[in-house]
């Protein structure tokens, strides 16, 4: 075997160095975590999930802390896409020289495609990541990500208005992930993401009233790892697409595993926030990894534990 296991992985036509990219919500748009290492050692990263109006976000408190991970319930806070555009980026393109993730969040179809269409037109993006667990507002507050044909709809009208691979994010608080990864992948999506969080709930005993403003929030952290793994094993075996898998991955160990499931690539979330340098840790232990399982390349094992 060779002293150098091979690392690099193809994403939806990307050529990345490394499979290891941070998850849109914990990592910014990217150049506050340039000013503690050289982002350039990750595969790619997501960024902040950005909407087309800038959104302040959910009402304070909005995180709570939990045992293995976190509840948040950020709401989507961003500048709005026109600031991404015009401020971001270029901040961002003084320290990051590979494509970025672009991570879109919406809360109709109309708004889904406006923001992909701008960010379509900007040579740092690589690729869009388009987050279906925001609620949808025409239909009553219920997630784009829990029902098959709004999912596609969504899918169908970011294709028509991008050239870029379009990536859809699904949300584990589906009834059947494995129905909404397919409508995607047949309303023409490139590839699939997930998991989001999960949803979740603390209460605080001395006021006896839930910790969160929004009551309930996002579930992340190790503890969601099995449920990302099964997901991610039972998506594979539904769609042709390249998958992002991602849910309390913290270790060289965990990519292993999830790659073995289905995934093509992993994104890190909570992680980043116990510790800013938990990707590049990842990533200089993974070499390690792969020789002690005997893997000289990692796209070898994509998908490996369905064979036989």
């Amino acid at each position: 075997m060779t002293n150098s296991p091979d690392m690099k992985i193809s994403l939806c036509g990307l050529e990345l160095d490394n499979p290891i990219i941070p998850a849109s919500g914990t990592f910014g748009y990217g150049h506050e975590f340039a000013e503690l290492y050289d982002i350039n050692v990750l595969g790619s990263f997501s960024f902040k999930g950005t909407t087309f109006e800038p959104r302040f976000g959910n009402a304070t408190p909005r995180i709570a802390e939990c045992p293995e991970g976190m509840l948040n319930s950020i709401g989507l806070q961003n500048p709005g896409v026109h600031a991404v555009i015009n401020e971001e980026l270029p901040k961002l393109e003084k320290c990051f020289r590979k494509k970025v993730i672009a991570n879109v969040g919406g809360f109709s179809v109309d708004e889904y495609a406006k923001t992909s269409e701008l960010l379509n037109a900007c040579d740092q993006v690589g690729m869009i990541e388009v987050n279906i667990s925001c609620p949808n507002v025409h239909n009553g507050g219920m997630s784009f990500g829990t029902d098959p044909a709004a999912a596609a709809e969504v899918t169908r009208a970011v294709k028509a208005v991008t050239t870029k691979p379009v990536v859809m994010k699904l949300s584990p608080n589906a009834a059947d992930i494995a129905a909404i990864a397919k409508a995607c992948e047949d309303a023409g999506a490139d590839g699939i993401s997930l998991i989001n969080t999960l949803l979740g709930m603390r209460i605080d005993l001395k006021t006896r009233r839930p910790i969160l403003a929004n009551k309930m929030g996002g579930y992340s952290g190790r503890a969601v790892f099995p449920v990302a793994v099964r997901m991610v094993y039972q998506v594979y075996e539904a769609v042709k697409i390249p998958i992002i898998g991602m849910g309390g991955i913290s270790s060289a160990a965990d990519v292993i595993e999830m790659m073995l499931a289905g995934a093509a690539a992993v994104q890190v979330g909570a992680a980043n926030l116990v510790d800013p340098f938990a990707c590049p840790k990842i990533i200089k232990e993974l070499p390690g990894v792969m020789r002690n399982y005997g893997i000289n390349k990692l796209t070898d094992i994509i998908g490996g534990a369905h064979n036989g």
